[in-house]
């Protein structure tokens, strides 16, 4: 299992796994709604575009950021577009079975939203 820190209230991990697991996040955990395969394809280049143009910030950089907000074990990443602009939707697991859910701005880094849900939820 992948573990992901950030720098809050400890010591920085330098996560290599991140490099490992990024394309696999590009191909399979960023995904906008899609029908077909094909419509899958055409939203995996959108989004290789988005991020080249530089619309959106890097994954490795996003999760550098979440890892500030909340440590834990990184879950499953989505890209979506609200409110005319391009939100990550991050869910971790924290030691304790804490869900957490960040929303943060695809284009600046910024943190949105911050909503947890318990083991006993």
């Amino acid at each position: 299992m992948n573990r992901f820190q950030g720098s809050a209230g400890g010591n920085a991990m330098h996560t290599p796994w991140i490099a490992g697991i990024l394309p696999l996040l590009l191909i399979t955990a960023l995904v906008f709604p899609a029908v077909s395969h094909g419509d899958d394809r055409r939203e995996h280049d959108r989004i290789l575009e988005l991020r080249a143009s530089g619309e959106i910030l890097p994954m490795a950089e996003m999760l550098e950021r979440a890892g500030q907000v909340v440590r834990g074990e990184f879950i499953e990443a989505e890209l979506e577009r609200e409110g005319g602009r391009h939100v990550y939707e991050l869910k971790i697991l924290d030691a304790d079975g804490v869900l957490h859910k960040l929303y943060m701005d695809a284009g600046t880094g910024e943190l949105l939203q911050h909503r947890r849900r318990g083991p006993r939820d």
